[in-house]
């Protein structure tokens, strides 16, 4: 009894919670390079051309459910070194969550992909200057929309009509979320630009971990408000 009792206070200590974040953020970034490896690869060798973005975009389908085991994994792990199982955690996450997650992933890399190929070509479709503008704001809006939906469907079970209203509602409803989305898809986007994908993959579980993080008033309001 005193043995255990004894690894319960280490299991509880500072320094063991520190270090089983520093390992579930391990595990997890391991897995998410393991899950979206297949799309990722083969996209770091394409040239920076517009006409590669809708290839770009079915590179991209596995990424959206590997956020989501991410995701569920860090909400659902609890950081005791007496019962760390990230990996089983987040392998649970993908499965329970897969077909849920592409509904809302797969059409909004076809919007995102009609919007950039428009953006790209916007003098060849016939468009002038000024479309640039509200073609991002479109596609921002679509893309931290599409965020909202996915901590949605990746923590809760709802109909995927349902997801999309209440990313929707919270859009307005939750401004920090919002802009801290926006934030984040800005640095994302940097670090994409100034050095490569890969090491934005490479810093993946960090990223998931923020981006769970802004999502903590939303989520809290919808266990509160829409959830038994």
């Amino acid at each position: 009894m005193s043995a255990a009792h004894a690894w319960r206070q280490f299991g509880d200590g500072p320094l063991s919670r520190a270090a089983s974040r520093v390992y579930i953020l391990l595990v997890v970034e391991l897995l998410l390079l393991l899950t979206t490896l297949p799309g990722l690869l083969p996209m770091l060798l394409l040239g920076r051309d517009p006409s590669n973005l809708p290839l770009v975009a079915v590179l991209l389908v596995p990424v959206g459910p590997a956020i989501s085991a991410a995701l569920y994994a860090l909400r659902h792990q609890r950081p005791d070194l007496t019962d760390l199982r990230p990996a089983a955690t987040f392998w649970r996450g993908y499965r329970a969550n897969l077909s849920g997650v592409l509904r809302v992933w797969v059409p909004t890399l076809l919007w995102l992909t009609v919007l950039a190929v428009n953006l790209a070509y916007l003098g060849a479709v016939g468009l002038s200057g000024w479309w640039a503008v509200p073609l991002v704001l479109i596609g921002l809006g679509v893309t931290i929309c599409a965020a909202n939906a996915l901590v949605i469907t990746s923590l809760f079970d709802f109909r995927t009509r349902d997801v999309l209203r209440l990313a929707v509602h919270f859009l307005v409803r939750t401004p920090g979320v919002t802009v801290g989305n926006a934030l984040l898809l800005a640095a994302a986007a940097g670090i994409t630009a100034v050095f490569s994908e890969a090491v934005l993959a490479m810093l993946g579980s960090v990223a998931v971990l923020a981006f769970l993080r802004i999502s903590d008033p939303m989520v809290h309001l919808v266990e509160k408000e829409f959830t038994g």
